[in-house]
């Protein structure tokens, strides 16, 4: 056999082999002695013989753009395990990718297993806990210097009002200081 056969011509061009049973019929294929189909000449005259809007263009893959944060969380997480990282703007190869893909799984699966032993809390309760026991300490510190003005002064000798209005300052003044502090529950 000199050149193709329909499968194998079919297969080549893309096309079924009823379609090309249809071309050698009207024809549109090119064929040596032996009737087999010369591929060359064949491609060169369905060329010629095809309009252009008529004919199926190979899908052209349709790739998104990859948004810059996407690679650089790609670059950070690898840095985050010790492995090499791309540098930035440089591109992430699909290989680095699917590794920090690996690692994020690994990390997410690491992180629902301790949820279920209890060994980690929601941020937002234990947010809220903190909270509601600094305003509880607070609550107690303001109302802490009419409970001991009296006893204070009787100890000291002292006035227990102006006692009370000193503690009070002087409370106050703590607590002003204790409210700058922000905690850091990173």
């Amino acid at each position: 056999m000199e050149g193709l056969s329909e499968r194998q011509y079919a297969a080549r061009v893309g096309l079924s082999r009823g379609a090309i049973q249809k071309a050698k019929a009207t024809g549109r294929v090119v064929l040596h002695g032996d009737g087999s189909i010369d591929a060359v000449a064949s491609d060169a005259l369905r060329a010629e013989a095809t309009d252009p809007s008529k004919t199926r263009k190979a899908p052209q893959p349709k790739l998104k753009p990859v948004p810059e944060a996407a690679v650089s969380a790609v670059g950070e997480t690898l840095r985050e395990q010790g492995m090499a990282a791309p540098p930035v703007g440089s591109g992430t190869t699909f290989l680095q990718a699917k590794t920090a893909n690996e690692v994020l799984k690994a990390q997410e699966r690491r992180i629902r297993l301790q949820k279920l032993k209890g060994e980690l809390i929601d941020r937002a309760r234990a947010l809220s806990l903190v909270f509601r026991l600094a305003r509880q300490e607070r609550d107690v510190w303001v109302n802490w210097p009419a409970r001991a003005a009296a006893l204070m002064a009787a100890d000291l000798g002292v006035e227990p009002a102006a006692m009370q209005k000193v503690l009070e300052k002087h409370v106050r003044a703590q607590l002003d200081d204790l409210a700058e502090v922000k905690p850091d529950l990173r």
